[in-house]
């Protein structure tokens, strides 16, 4: 979760361009405690509205829900570990897989689009015959 807030309060401060990149990453990552949240089958709302006032404060960054009761705990004492470099590089890797495969579907539906144009029906020429074919051609 305190990823996802970072990237959240991260977006007011992008480009408009790259913002809306930011703020879905981060909403994206409040999925991981949601789901803890409706298997434990605790008030998800009003949990994870606590969760995001922790997190905001900015002094309380270990706490998180706990799996097993669907509370919220202070991770350190529950030992549980979340590396921020682990989670960092997993997520760098997804972005750049996904990025990825953009790329690959802009280069193969790029191909099928290119369609040379046609001149508008009044302004096509007709075509020229250098063979002398045309019976109506002077003698």
């Amino acid at each position: 979760m305190a990823i996802a807030h970072a990237l959240v309060a991260g977006s007011k401060t992008q480009e408009p361009e790259i913002a809306g990149a930011y703020r879905a990453a981060g909403v994206a990552l409040e999925v991981i405690p949601r789901t803890l949240l409706e298997n434990c089958g605790a008030d998800i709302i009003r949990v994870l509205t606590q969760l995001r006032a922790k997190h905001a404060s900015g002094t309380n960054l270990t706490w998180g829900i706990d799996g097993e009761k669907g509370i919220l705990a202070d991770m350190n004492e529950l030992g549980v570990w979340e590396p921020f470099a682990v989670k960092s590089q997993t997520i760098k890797t997804a972005i750049e897989a996904a990025s990825m495969l953009l790329r690959i579907d802009e280069i193969v539906s790029g191909t099928h689009k290119q369609h040379k144009k046609r001149a508008p029906v009044g302004q096509q020429q007709a075509p020229q015959d250098e063979g002398g074919d045309d019976p109506r051609a002077e003698v």
